[in-house]
């Protein structure tokens, strides 16, 4: 069953409010908590959730890999593809921040390719690979919905020679376990 946006405010315990009758500390602070519930629910048994926190305009770039949707159903089936395609295995939170408008985002994340990667399109490595991706999102908001999302990713083999990040000294770390080898 899809959420609806009161309902996914609801369960999240967003103020479901417009911005013009929110402070600007308010907006910030829905803000951060929208694009945090949209990254804790994007996973195979809640993407529906991470979707339903999107706008009826909603615009989703991936531009290394040459994407831009404007439907909410075309991304859930993205999502869908990359987890058919992906197993994450751990994710690094390097720095998040917010205005009234926009969420910046910058993580590193590992994972393996264990499906077949023509699923996801732009994907430069084949099944079996392991690899590290710097994962860079800037979400604009309104209203306390995501507008537009780009997803800028960097994917490299793990391990690699170009597989490096500075990461600040108390960064989040996050292990996914009981993942396919």
């Amino acid at each position: 069953m899809t959420s609806t946006g009161f309902d996914i405010f609801a369960e999240f315990g967003l103020d479901p409010r417009p911005d013009a009758e929110l402070t600007r500390d308010e907006i910030i602070s829905r803000n951060l908590k929208v694009v945090d519930w949209h990254f804790h629910s994007e996973n195979p048994h809640e993407v529906e959730k991470a979707v339903a926190l999107y706008a009826d305009d909603i615009v989703w770039e991936a531009p290394s890999r040459g994407l831009v949707m404007r439907d909410a159903g075309e991304v859930l089936e993205a999502y869908r593809n990359i987890f058919r395609t992906m197993a994450y295995r751990k994710t690094i939170s390097l720095r998040r921040f917010a205005t009234e408008d926009f969420v910046f985002d910058d993580q590193i994340a590992w994972a393996k390719v264990v499906g077949d990667p023509a699923q996801m399109p732009g994907m430069p490595f084949p099944q079996g690979t392991e690899v590290c991706a710097r994962l860079v999102h800037c979400f604009q908001m309104k209203d306390g919905r995501i507008s537009r999302e780009i997803a800028y990713e960097v994917w490299r083999e793990a391990d690699s020679d170009i597989a490096h990040d500075d990461v600040p000294d108390g960064s989040a770390v996050q292990v996914f376990s009981g993942l396919p080898d």
